[in-house]
């Protein structure tokens, strides 16, 4: 069955961006840190959509290529969106990619009249099930920590997988931001221990 899952790097101190983060630095200030995992290993990895080699460790690019292989669609927010500038009309997964927002970019999309993005204006719940539709038996990924909290607050996710890096940020994006008070239970599934990241896997354990 196929399942809505997240999957992010982050800080220690729950930050999956520096302060200030903006279209020129993506990642705010210091925010660089998080992704050093991408370039300490001897493993080369390429995303399908990219011409960058990573070398990262053996075990998270067996990580990546199973979680990976296992997405049809993601479902992203509007300012994760401007940030990447769209990834210039392809995601480095390569895959269709639903877009939260409140306003379309008609000129965006004029600019990119094949890119396989939509732009979702009924909100997340809507931009989930839309990406599941496409995506088929493969699993849909939400990107961007505003939407992560709409979805485990809504009950949408299924699934959380963190690259938790060995760093304190200090301040920036967190991700588990804004939840309100009531408490969601986790459930262990898989805990990947590779050179300067650790991939934690969770399942959310849904009520009733």
């Amino acid at each position: 069955m196929s399942k809505v899952m997240m999957g992010v790097t982050m800080s220690l101190d729950g930050f999956i961006a520096g302060p200030n983060d903006s279209p020129e630095h993506p990642l705010g200030e210091g925010g660089e840190r998080l992704f050093e995992w991408y370039s300490s290993g001897d493993t080369e990895y390429t995303f399908p959509a990219s011409d960058m080699v990573f070398k990262i460790s053996a075990a998270s690019a067996d990580m990546l290529r199973k979680v990976f292989s296992s997405l049809g669609a993601i479902v992203t927010g509007r300012r994760t969106f401007d940030i990447t500038d769209g990834w210039d009309g392809r995601h480095p997964l390569d895959l269709p990619v639903f877009v939260v927002t409140h306003t379309v970019p008609h000129d965006w999309i004029e600019a990119h009249p094949d890119a396989p993005f939509t732009f979702v204006t009924e909100g997340v719940e809507s931009a989930v099930r839309q990406a599941q539709a496409v995506a088929g038996d493969k699993n849909v990924a939400v990107g961007a920590a505003s939407l992560v909290q709409q979805c485990l607050a809504a009950g949408l996710l299924d699934e959380v997988h963190v690259d938790l890096v060995p760093v304190l940020l200090g301040g920036g994006v967190r991700l588990f931001d804004k939840l309100g008070p009531r408490t969601i239970e986790l459930e262990k599934a898989e805990v990947i221990d590779a050179p300067d990241v650790t991939h934690l896997t969770y399942r959310v354990v849904k009520p009733g």
